[in-house]
């Protein structure tokens, strides 16, 4: 799998459009971020380790922060929207707070940092 931006280009533009603007809000947050894969999935990674990765279904995009911890503390902003223990669902028409993700971003980011 190649870069990021090689995954979205594969997919349709709504869905395209949605991860784009989560990986947006990432490289605001953690601009030294660098666009790889993990788990076999693509994803941002800071210091060779993985950051956030993100992918999209037929039902849903997926956000995974790569930490059952990150996905746990921003929960409860996270009302109507499907979570387990390291993702984070949503789709295009419902697309996650822009806040939200800068969250997961701190949150992810401050645990590499340890």
């Amino acid at each position: 799998m190649g870069t990021i931006g090689d995954y979205l280009a594969g997919l349709a533009p709504d869905q395209r459009a949605a991860l784009q603007r989560v990986v947006d809000v990432a490289m605001r947050v953690a601009p030294e971020a660098e666009e790889g894969t993990s788990y076999g999935m693509p994803a941002l990674r800071l210091d060779g380790r993985p950051l956030i990765g993100v992918t999209a279904s037929a039902r849903h995009l997926s956000l995974f922060p790569f930490s059952p911890a990150v996905v746990e503390a921003v929960t409860p902003e996270l009302d109507g929207f499907s979570l387990s223990k390291g993702t984070i669902r949503f789709t295009s028409d419902h697309a996650l707070p822009e806040d939200v993700v800068e969250r997961v971003v701190r949150l992810r980011r401050a645990e590499l940092e340890t």
